[in-house]
């Protein structure tokens, strides 16, 4: 079976989807290319995709559009594995807060027009070593045990599912459930966003990213009973977050498909 990763290049230029398919197969990866939505959904039926590149601005319905109904495997989306696909968009807008949409409704990373191809395949191997790999520093030694419960919650790593309380399976993304590892794995610490960032995305994390809070908060939508107070993910003042409840290892809660 192949496993060289399968790239979907969402555009409606098909200039840069022809430029960027080339250097793409060119250094090693496999591409396959939709100009809209409606392709988009056809290729993601059709087979299984690694990652989807992303443009913002789409004809019909745009990319904050088809992420957020990817994300909640809406109409189109039902039958393909919409919830956990890592997305990277493309955005031509420079304003900070069109980016930090765009990762609230749930792409993983986002690359300014225009950019260098190689800026972009660097970003793919990135996301795609965030998802097929965790860092070394957050591998659960062999004896541990890779269910992690807190407040009811619980946390499968090797799985890679959070089940809720009554022991649903809930939809996580790449980026949240690593930043949630991290919480889990050092409950009662005060950690700063340098230390998250470090701890979650390894080296493959930018300067200034803003990325960590805009995951605090999705999380918090999550598992905090009110986002708006939170009580699990405590904001500390000029320090960072702390994960405040205890966590047990080796649970035997069920995750309810």
């Amino acid at each position: 079976m192949d496993r060289t990763p399968h790239i979907l290049i969402v555009d409606d230029d098909r200039e840069i989807r022809d430029l960027l398919s080339r250097f793409l197969i060119k250094h090693g990866l496999r591409v396959s290319t939709a100009a809209d939505g409606r392709e988009m959904a056809n290729v993601l039926c059709g087979g299984a995709i690694d990652l989807i590149v992303l443009d913002l601005m789409l004809p019909g319905e745009d990319g904050l559009t088809l992420t957020r109904n990817l994300r909640a495997g809406r109409s189109a989306y039902q039958s393909v594995r919409g919830s956990d696909v890592p997305i990277i968009m493309l955005t031509a807008m420079g304003e900070e807060t069109d980016r930090i949409i765009g990762l609230e409704m749930g792409a993983d990373d986002y690359l300014a027009k225009p950019f260098n191809p190689r800026e972009l395949l660097a970003r793919i191997k990135a996301v795609l070593r965030r998802f097929d790999t965790l860092p070394t520093l957050l591998s659960p030694p062999e004896d541990e045990a890779s269910l992690h419960s807190f407040a009811g919650w619980t946390l499968n790593i090797q799985a890679r599912m959070l089940a809720n309380p009554k022991g649903e399976a809930v939809d996580i993304s790449g980026g949240e459930f690593e930043l949630l590892q991290v919480f889990v794995t050092h409950p009662g610490r005060v950690l700063n966003r340098d230390q998250l960032l470090d701890m979650a995305r390894g080296r493959d994390a930018q300067p200034f990213d803003r990325s960590i809070d805009v995951q605090v908060s999705r999380l918090r939508k999550k598992i905090e009973p009110d986002p708006k107070k939170p009580e699990l993910i405590k904001t500390v003042r000029g320090g960072g977050y702390m994960f405040t409840p205890s966590v047990s290892r080796g649970s035997d809660t069920q995750v309810k498909p």
